[in-house]
């Protein structure tokens, strides 16, 4: 039975799109606290299931699939943009195409703008109406008002009309960012993108025997499997080795391993690769909130998904991305490679920063291993010391050695020089996977 969090989240996910709820209302539809019903909103928000919105309330919208991250809806155009609503509330839920930018002549504007487009532009009122009869949304910028007639026509044609107090510049900009962190967030592999659902994969029950594991063993070839009670909720793991010595008629609540390591359909692939290759773990159980079977990741499918990815460009730009573009190999010294101190790269002593340091240090490292041993890293541990302050503007070369090279580790030395001056020294250990 599923708890009252669980139902009201399934509840809510049942609404129609563009629906409005608020914590009375389901405290009051399923018999809940409002507390209770709180929280599952808040969940909800999270999950990107509902948007809220100052002097709106709550509504329903769409699920965005990761290949329709970078469109926004007017909803939260809204909130990115501070914004008020003034007319076509019941649209909020709708996603935005593009955005136009409105600096020319009517009739000129006109051909840019679609149906679904957002156009931005001051307190132009012809142009309004002339937007939202092509079946576009208006964010009208400077903090203006409207007239009732506008207010009408968006309530009309369930268009959003919006008033924020920024300047269209400001306006594009935020936007924009908004729109390059949700392309970040696609780009982050996550467990959801490449578990294998419970659906398709092998798993026992706590009133299981030994026997019913090793039939389970020779038609799948599986080494360990996760167990859930009789509310499919994940209580424990077994692998062969936990039943070795036991008697086929022993059951398999007496001889798994209790209270497993498990995680999330939200969990990165890079965190459950650190936790796997430390805990010395080959597969782990994948659970919803209440800790129920949701389906099962190995360690060969993790590693596999990070090889795949390290492969792939970002359509966003982190400030890691950033940072280890300005790094340039030495063309005649695989483990050397070079850079300059920029702005971005410094704290606000004017001296490089110390996450912007740990970022070429270890990416200079994962550099030497894959033109050196042809083989992709992830970071598993990092000391650094021996550190001076560097400059704004200066040259720095970094010399990285490998110190030793297993299957599955690597150690780094990792030194930073400027202008033959030692400024930094690094260990790194390093998680190998093979091309």
């Amino acid at each position: 039975m599923s708890t009252k969090h669980e139902q009201i989240l399934g509840y809510i996910e049942s609404l129609p799109i563009g629906d409005k709820i608020s914590v009375r209302q389901i405290a009051k539809d399923l018999a809940v606290s409002e507390g209770t019903a709180y929280r599952a909103i808040k969940e909800a928000e999270n999950r990107r299931l509902v948007s809220t919105i100052e002097r709106v309330g709550t509504i329903r919208i769409e699920v965005k699939r990761k290949e329709n991250f970078e469109r926004l809806t007017f909803a939260e155009v809204v909130n990115i943009v501070d914004g008020l609503v003034l007319g076509g509330k019941t649209g909020l839920h709708k996603s935005l195409s593009k955005f136009v930018i409105g600096a020319m002549q009517v009739d000129d504007m006109m051909r840019y703008v679609d149906p679904g487009n957002l156009l931005i532009v001051g307190n132009r009122f012809k142009v309004h109406e002339h937007a939202l009869k092509a079946g576009a949304a208006v964010l009208v910028t400077g903090g203006f008002d409207v007239p009732e007639s506008s207010k009408r026509l968006a309530d009309e044609l369930e268009l959003p009309l919006i008033s924020t107090s920024y300047d269209t510049f400001t306006v594009a900009t935020m936007i924009n960012r908004a729109i390059d962190d949700q392309l970040i967030k696609k780009d982050v592999l996550l467990i959801e993108d490449i578990y294998i659902p419970k659906e398709q994969t092998a798993y026992l029950s706590t009133t299981d025997t030994v026997q019913q594991y090793r039939e389970l063993n020779t038609t799948t070839m599986h080494g360990g499997y996760p167990v859930v009670d009789a509310k499919d909720v994940v209580v424990g793991v077994v692998t062969a080795r936990d039943v070795m010595d036991a008697d086929n008629s022993e059951s398999i609540d007496k001889v798994m391993t209790k209270h497993p390591i498990v995680i999330t359909l939200t969990t990165s692939v890079a965190a459950a690769s650190h936790r796997m290759v430390w805990e010395s773990i080959d597969l782990l159980p994948v659970v919803n909130e209440a800790n129920k079977l949701q389906g099962i990741i190995s360690r060969q499918d993790v590693l596999k998904a990070l090889q795949a990815s390290s492969r792939q460009p970002q359509n966003g730009e982190t400030i890691d991305d950033l940072v280890k573009a300005q790094l340039t190999p030495s063309t005649d010294d695989k483990s050397v490679v070079g850079f300059t101190v920029t702005p971005q790269m410094t704290n606000h002593f004017g001296t490089m920063s110390y996450g912007a340091f740990t970022t070429v240090l270890s990416e200079a490292g994962s550099q030497t291993l894959r033109m050196r041993r042809r083989v992709e890293s992830v970071v598993e541990n990092m000391t650094i010391y021996h550190t001076k302050p560097v400059p704004l503007e200066a040259h720095i070369k970094l010399h990285a050695k490998v110190l030793d090279f297993s299957r599955r580790m690597a150690k780094v030395d990792v030194e930073a020089y400027n202008d033959k001056q030692l400024v930094g020294k690094a260990l790194i250990t390093y998680q190998i996977f093979d091309h």
